[in-house]
């Protein structure tokens, strides 16, 4: 989307520098990342950027309605409800597909969490880029005009929220098995917090504790939740001490319950130019003639799982619990980024924090996934060259 770059880039990139790149980030943790990383950055235009601004505030304006939590409830009533909610959700990422729309690039809501993504390995990500091409310096995946090192204290911030940090803990199931690692091995480096699986947690009471590296039992005050509620249900192999329906002396960064409530659930109240015509598929009074133009998609499901997108009406006729999917008309993702063989689609994911006592959340940095499928997503196309995950950037 920025010619300049895009041409610099395509005539600096080599083989060789791709794999110094994955190399570099690999040296920090003698850990290779399990998912595929792109080759190259997204070169995001100053128009683009204000474009995703705009969508994301639309985004944020109805999640900061009065009656939002009234108008989410039913999704905590369809899954695990966690106590002791907060007044908002901790962490915001919301997914736009750049895609075609009468002949011009616009980008189109196509997911929104209430919880964390990488938001550690993303700056570690921009930083490994540069090492292999300097004039990337110029540019920045960070808005606002933050530095690395104030991004990396703003997260530290709404993590910890100036807790010791012994006692907050990055809590998941068995987090040297996820994709996810890199990021968990960021944040114990960049914030300084340990990372524990869930069934090493020690409950007393109401109170949560683990155990140290010496062995010592330290207690548990504040949780940076990574659990996905669908993975823990389906590992009945886990044997934990602790509920998360338990009544715990414990804060949360990120309460699970925002997991349920900001998520594919209020895509079908999202109305407006950036937003996708979406139905809960209990309140689809019948089913299109041409489901060709339509996704049918799980409410509360991760990475792309459950997503159908050759739907047939069989398919909506076989779904028994119908408050739990909703039918999504397709959008047309537009090859834009130029590779050395054709033309690449992208999705960006926006990602925010909302401090405990401010009034919005605060955009921050951005993470890109490249595809040459149907499917946009690290799981996707490993077999092709220039896709998986990277980060967007823009002129300062």
């Amino acid at each position: 989307m920025i010619s300049k770059y895009r041409t610099l880039f395509n005539e600096s990139f080599s083989l060789k520098k791709y794999q110094d790149l994955q190399d570099d980030i690999a040296s920090d943790f003698n850990y290779v990342p399990t998912f595929r990383m792109a080759e190259t950055p997204f070169f995001i235009s100053k128009d683009l950027k204000q474009q995703l601004i705009e969508g994301c505030n639309d985004v944020i304006q109805f999640i900061q309605k009065d009656n939002f939590k009234e108008l989410t409830n039913k999704s905590l009533e369809l899954n695990t409800k966690v106590p002791n909610e907060d007044a908002h959700t901790t962490f915001l990422a919301i997914d736009f597909g750049i895609c075609e729309e009468n002949g011009e690039t616009i980008p189109k809501l196509i997911e929104v969490q209430g919880f964390p993504t990488l938001y550690n390995y993303q700056s570690n990500l921009y930083s490994k880029f540069k090492n292999q091409y300097p004039f990337l310096e110029e540019l920045t995946p960070f808005f606002n005009g933050i530095t690395s090192d104030e991004y990396v204290s703003i997260l530290s911030e709404v993590i910890c929220d100036n807790l010791p940090k012994e006692n907050v803990i990055l809590l998941e199931i068995e987090p040297e098995k996820q994709n996810t690692r890199i990021d968990f091995l960021y944040c114990s480096k960049d914030i300084g917090i340990p990372t524990i699986c869930v069934t090493n947690i020690i409950k007393k009471g109401n109170q949560l504790f683990y155990k140290n590296e010496k062995d010592e039992e330290v207690l548990v005050k504040r949780i940076y939740n990574r659990v996905i509620f669908d993975e823990l249900e389906l590992r009945t192999d886990l044997k934990l001490n602790f509920s998360f329906s338990d009544n715990l002396d414990v804060e949360w960064a990120g309460h699970p319950n925002w997991f349920f409530r900001i998520s594919k659930f209020i895509l079908p109240f999202l109305k407006g130019k950036y937003f996708i015509e979406t139905t809960l598929l209990s309140e689809l009074k019948e089913i299109p003639e041409d489901l060709e133009n339509y996704v049918l998609k799980p409410l509360f499901s991760f990475s792309g799982s459950g997503v159908i997108f050759n739907i047939q009406k069989g398919d909506i006729e076989a779904v028994k619990q119908k408050d739990l999917y909703i039918l999504q008309k397709k959008v047309h993702y537009i090859p834009i980024v130029q590779s050395p063989h054709g033309k690449v689609k992208v999705e960006v994911r926006l990602l925010c924090v909302w401090k405990k006592n401010d009034v919005a959340p605060t955009l921050l940095c951005n993470l890109v996934r490249l595809s040459r499928g149907e499917m946009i997503g690290v799981k996707f196309n490993k077999d092709k060259d220039w896709v998986g995950g990277s980060i967007g950037l823009f002129e300062r």
